[in-house]
């Protein structure tokens, strides 16, 4: 039973990827928009542009995964 629960949360395809991509992305600018208004100014800019810069981040170490479940 945990098994099949499991393997809902299990990224097959690189649209699957894509799709969780999307939504860190799109957390992260709102999360970014709270920066600016909570710290005005460069501190706020600086915290805003890191929030896309970590799901680059971690939407290639995403897309790194599934290429290489693909090849084996």
């Amino acid at each position: 039973m945990w098994t099949k629960f499991a393997k809902l949360f299990v990224i097959k395809t690189k649209f699957e990827a894509f799709l969780v991509i999307y939504g860190l992305g799109m957390g992260a600018v709102e999360r970014g928009e709270h920066y600016l208004h909570q710290y005005p100014g460069f501190g706020g800019w600086l915290l805003f542009s890191v929030c896309p810069i970590a799901v680059f981040m971690a939407g290639a170490r995403i897309l790194d995964s599934i290429e290489r479940q693909q090849a084996d």
